[in-house]
């Protein structure tokens, strides 16, 4: 879906920017008389500690080779606050930035600052969650398929118990389309196999609610004990869960899944904790991110960096590239997390982690 944009380097080059999920694209001048670009950023929280320390960093500094240091990312962050993001939005679009990347608080309630956009020529790049409204392009992870790796992981941990034992599901927010992906592919795998004795829909994605919910559930469903294993759809929620499972007097924690690979949850995974987290890529979704936004903004083809196309509730057939995940145990963070230079052993191994992770090899 291509429209008319703005900026002085609209016209289309003779070459297109090349992607690929290994090199995160090519960095060569396209041919654009101009890179003097400027990429609005407009990310939804600061809960995740991924959005800025992998996520932003990442788009920066692509956005700086892309365009051989002349272009500039502005920058903002809505606090898990949708009116604020939809303010931030209309800032933008008033100081005329070239292109957006979107990642919304509410998917829904953005629809009408995407729209004003459009009207204002100013492409849209849906980044991480896909909003609704006129979105030029999109690049995420399979979220569907997180939540496949998330139901089978758990059903591995719970191994024999597994055959009619008792969950409980702690999804994300309704306001997010990707917790509905991942608690559909949990379900997928989980449905059948094991009870849901209680499931939740976390408002805001907070550890804080997350952990009220267990309680809840742990009250519900008669004591701590009754529960074999917990999905919980991110790593910030799985620490309040964890919490809420601890100040029931649990000491040896059922599994709990998670996802981001937060360095909290690595460092638990590392002691035993929790059981795994969903592992995601950042700087290739990062980098496709600010690859699009950088052709949209002078007017290129998506041909050569869309891998797919994808569908919204109000757009259909946008370009998109989706980035495979991967399940983070003990077995494997030398090879994920510390291989791809995300964390370092000795920020993993601190303190009171150490032994455990000499005991894995960790460092």
């Amino acid at each position: 879906m291509m429209r008319p944009v703005r900026t002085a380097a609209a016209a289309a080059s003779a070459s297109v920017l090349a992607f690929s999920l290994a090199a995160c694209g090519s960095e060569a001048n396209s041919g654009v008389i101009s890179n003097d670009i400027v990429v609005g950023l407009l990310l939804p929280d600061r809960e995740a500690a991924r959005y800025e320390k992998f996520d932003r960093p990442v788009i920066e500094d692509k956005v700086s080779r892309l365009t051989i240091g002349e272009g500039k990312v502005v920058y903002a962050n809505a606090n898990q606050d949708a009116a604020l993001q939809a303010l931030q939005v209309e800032n933008m679009i008033r100081d005329e930035v070239d292109v957006l990347i979107l990642d919304a608080v509410d998917a829904k309630a953005i629809a009408g600052s995407v729209a004003k956009a459009e009207k204002a020529g100013i492409p849209v790049v849906a980044f991480d969650r896909l909003a609704e409204g006129p979105i030029d392009a999109y690049t995420s992870f399979d979220n569907e398929d997180v939540g496949h790796v998330q139901g089978k992981a758990l059903l591995k941990a719970l191994g024999d118990k597994a055959k009619g034992g008792r969950i409980v599901m702690v999804n994300g927010a309704l306001t997010d389309p990707n917790a509905a992906l991942f608690k559909k592919g949990a379900h997928a795998e989980l449905d059948g196999k094991v009870t849901v004795g209680k499931e939740y829909d976390t408002d805001e994605w907070s550890p804080k609610n997350a952990e009220a919910n267990m309680k809840a559930a742990i009250e519900e469903l008669g004591g701590a004990a009754a529960i074999d294993g917990v999905y919980s759809a991110n790593d910030g929620m799985a620490g309040g869960v964890i919490a809420a499972l601890k100040a029931a007097g649990v000491t040896e924690l059922p599994p709990v899944t998670g996802q981001d690979a937060e360095l909290a949850a690595v460092q638990r995974i590392v002691s035993g904790e929790q059981y795994m987290s969903v592992y995601k890529p950042y700087a290739p979704e990062a980098a496709a991110a600010a690859e699009m936004a950088v052709a949209l903004a002078k007017g290129e083809s998506l041909t050569t960096v869309a891998q797919t196309h994808v569908d919204s509730p109000t757009t259909k057939d946008i370009p998109s590239v989706l980035v495979p995940v991967i399940a983070l145990t003990q077995a494997n963070i030398e090879e994920t997390v510390i291989r791809d230079g995300i964390y370092t052993a000795d920020e993993i191994c601190t303190g009171k982690y150490a032994a455990a992770c000499a005991e894995l090899a960790i460092g």
